[in-house]
């Protein structure tokens, strides 16, 4: 009998706990959920949102995706806390350093893909991470991007050229009332980008709370463009419950659906 997929259900998936290195010096916890039953057909490196305001690697999307990609879409997900951030795993060492020290973050958390010869490494950041990819992404190893309610905030001109001069596919999902930046405006800004995809997502919020399934499917729709989708809403088989719970004040009341003043907004 087919049971509904729900926000705390947690597919079947290989699910380990890993560290990462930096090259200054810290350690930094996190994840890497794999499929059970076969190699996945690609990776996703998720880069969380602001931790300041509570974004962390169990950041709700995030968290979904680890408990539901390797069953539903043949995906592996690696998702950390970013320096100095907290989360049920635990806490990485170092603090957060505005976009600055966190490129040896995502150097990191790239590198841990590319010894764990993880295949077709795409990074997937949230609004502070996506500036993360944006800055410091554009890695050989890195196939491409997708950025979920981009803010363009810590990122700057430069950091587009050179996304635009790599070729890289690029996805920026935007939400239609985002506080920090609207389709329209993300289309100017994106348009230097040549092969960049903004795609404006109707009735959706900075957060996507009620729209995790349609960012699933669009993740998984560019890292794996012969998917079928939309992604199944049930499940056949083993299934377990999460205490989502656990991370109520983290992914929801942690945040603001107005824009919060000053240049650390996420």
């Amino acid at each position: 009998m087919s049971t509904p997929i729900r926000a705390s259900s947690i597919l079947p998936g290989h699910r380990e706990d890993i560290e990462l290195h930096t090259a200054d010096g810290l350690r930094l916890v996190g994840e890497l959920a794999r499929p059970v039953d076969r190699e996945p057909v690609g990776t996703l490196v998720c880069l969380h949102p602001l931790p300041t305001h509570g974004g962390m690697m169990d950041s709700h999307v995030y968290r979904k995706a680890a408990w539901r990609l390797p069953a539903l879409a043949g995906l592996a997900v690696l998702r950390f806390n970013t320096r100095g951030t907290s989360s049920l795993r635990g806490t990485s060492e170092g603090a957060f350093d505005n976009a600055v020290g966190e490129r040896f973050d995502v150097a990191a958390a790239i590198e841990y893909a590319e010894f764990a010869e993880l295949p077709n490494v795409w990074l997937v950041g949230w609004s502070f991470g996506t500036d993360l990819a944006l800055k410091y992404g554009c890695d050989p190893a890195v196939a491409g991007a997708i950025l979920l309610s981009p803010p363009l905030r810590y990122s700057h001109p430069d950091d587009l050229t050179r996304w635009a001069e790599s070729g890289k596919p690029l996805t920026a999902l935007v939400p239609e009332f985002d506080d920090y930046l609207r389709p329209d405006e993300a289309r100017e800004r994106f348009a230097v980008v040549p092969q960049a995809e903004v795609v404006g997502v109707p009735g959706a919020k900075h957060l996507w709370v009620g729209d995790a399934e349609t960012v699933l499917d669009e993740i998984v729709r560019r890292v794996d463009p012969a998917a079928s989708l939309p992604l199944p809403r049930t499940w056949d088989g083993p299934m377990e419950t999460g205490d989502a719970s656990a991370y109520a004040d983290r992914t929801v009341a942690a945040f603001a659906d107005t824009p919060r003043p000053g240049p650390s907004v996420d």
